[in-house]
């Protein structure tokens, strides 16, 4: 079933600048979002300290899908610091003991390659994707181990490696080893059992019987394996992938478990999620938007939309500080939560030259925004 939800639109009027547009008039969106999250930066140690590690990997890839969504650069400083600040950390190269940490820092540096072209940062990519490759085996059949430990299959560490091995391989040129390494995980992990009934993603694999274990099912599964088989389809061409991936989109995107009154919402929200769960769903509606800008009707765009004004109507600050709570109210603002509002907005976007849908949205270039946030 396609979402053809009626909602507001978002519409980019200027290079850098995008307002969200309907029935309440016009409202800054992404700029002063993207301000206050570089704000939460700390340009000593190169990272967000108010979150942890790996988030840190999602909130420098949110502000680069920014940056490559907008064409506004004000903020590529911040690569290259993360990159000199920490390229040497743990294992050097963003490796750490953690597969799926690791693979997050793997897709940070694709998309900072491809931000800027500089060879460095796909090196670096490559270099943690060989890595987590090393702890495929055939317990369970097949799949990628969630530590080095070797104690759990899981479902993030492997849809982690389907998409960085096939954006690689698509980075690289097409039909290398990489392309076979991400088709045979991807065929491994479809008949693992992890999808369930309900086509909904579940944590992992009982380490023992090597079933379903039934686990929560957090955004951020529903949405990785999303963007895993739309980098598939670009790197074998194989439509079947995006149609798997529709499936999916759609199971997810109507879920009550993971959607209350039609806005995203985390299983965790409700009794505190920690440190992690608060960047699961800006990983989710990043990895929806590629998908949804992947199809020629674009079918989400209307639930994306519906995520990012409820985040800016309920979930916003004078600061323009988003907590994790997308209905509201405004609570536990940290880097994590904000970067999850940032790639709420930019999954949003509607990319330059698509045609308005919205009859009264802005076309002067007219954003009303306010002052952006001190960037400490």
């Amino acid at each position: 079933m396609r979402h053809r939800r009626l909602s507001r639109t978002v519409a980019a009027v200027t290079a850098g600048l995008l307002a969200l547009t309907g029935c309440g008039g016009q409202a800054p969106s992404d700029v002063p979002a993207v301000d206050a999250l570089v704000g939460f930066y700390d340009q000593g140690s190169g990272l967000w300290p108010t979150t942890g590690w790996w988030n840190s990997a999602n909130a420098l890839t949110a502000l680069i899908d920014y940056m490559i969504a907008t064409g506004d650069r004000r903020y590529a400083w911040v690569v290259e610091n993360t990159y000199e600040q920490k390229r040497n950390a743990a294992r050097g190269n963003f490796v750490n003991d953690l597969i799926d940490d690791t693979g997050w820092w793997a897709l940070a540096w694709i998309r900072a390659y491809d931000l800027t072209g500089e060879q460095r940062y796909l090196s670096t990519a490559r270099t943690a994707i060989d890595f987590m490759g090393g702890f495929e085996d055939d317990h369970c059949g097949g799949g990628i181990w969630w530590t080095v430990a070797r104690t759990y299959k899981n479902a993030i560490a492997s849809e982690l490696y389907i998409k960085a091995a096939a954006e690689l391989d698509v980075r690289l040129g097409g039909g290398t080893p990489y392309r076979d390494s991400a088709v045979r995980v991807w065929d491994w992990f479809e008949a693992s059992g992890m999808i369930n009934e309900d086509l909904l993603v579940n944590d992992g694999l009982n380490n023992g019987t090597c079933e379903n274990n039934g686990q929560t099912t957090w955004t951020y599964n529903q949405g990785v394996v999303l963007g895993a088989l739309v980098a598939l389809h670009e790197s074998t061409g194989d439509t079947a992938y995006l149609e798997r991936a529709e499936e999916l989109a759609d199971a997810s995107t109507d879920s009550d478990a993971i959607n209350v009154d039609g806005i995203l919402t985390e299983p965790c929200e409700q009794t505190g999620c920690g440190v992690d769960g608060p960047s699961f769903k800006g990983i989710y509606v990043r990895n929806l938007g590629e998908l949804d800008r992947a199809l020629e009707d674009r079918p989400y765009h209307d639930y994306l939309v519906d995520q990012a004004t409820s985040a800016y109507e309920n979930n916003r600050t004078e600061d323009s500080q988003y907590g994790v709570h997308w209905a509201g109210p405004i609570a536990g603002i940290t880097g994590a939560t904000q970067q999850s509002a940032v790639d709420a907005l930019v999954a949003a976007l509607v990319p330059p030259g698509e045609e308005e849908t919205d009859t009264d949205a802005t076309t002067d270039g007219s954003t009303g925004a306010p002052a952006p946030a001190s960037t400490g």
